[in-house]
């Protein structure tokens, strides 16, 4: 039995994003106060690839990862231990007629994956296109 457990564990999916992230993503929304993750404080960070498109308002190239840490939501600081993550990564160039675009995980404190493109994400963050809600996706406003 404790082979099944061991076994399932090592076909879990990783984080899209890496452990040591804060090396070299660049913080592109200070914190604060996200409604719509479950009224936790967030800062948003965006990779190397994606930092441009997401500075610039321009499209993300495939490849470009996204990460939103979450605080707890009397953490009006960001300055204590991250709850969770949500990642997202640009799955398609732009102009693609790929129908889903971004893949989503929600990663935990110990970055186990929890969740996958989960009809929450897909749903909310469909309707954030373009201005003025939003930036390919990212629900965020200059």
């Amino acid at each position: 039995m404790a082979c099944l457990a061991a076994c399932a564990a090592d076909d879990a999916p990783a984080p899209d994003f890496p452990r040591d992230y804060t090396a070299t993503f660049a913080e592109v929304r200070d914190c604060r106060r996200s409604g719509d993750h479950d009224l936790h404080f967030i800062r948003i960070l965006a990779d190397p690839v994606g930092l441009a498109a997401y500075r610039d308002r321009t499209a993300f190239p495939a490849g470009a990862i996204v990460v939103k840490e979450e605080y707890d939501f009397t953490d009006g600081a960001c300055a204590g231990a991250i709850l969770q993550w949500t990642s997202m990564v640009k799955l398609a160039e732009p102009g693609d007629d790929t129908v889903r675009t971004w893949h989503w995980q929600r990663v935990d404190a110990a970055r186990t994956v929890v969740e996958e493109d989960t009809p929450r994400c897909l749903g909310c963050h469909a309707q954030c296109g373009g201005p003025p809600d939003g930036h390919d996706g990212t629900c965020a406003t200059p």
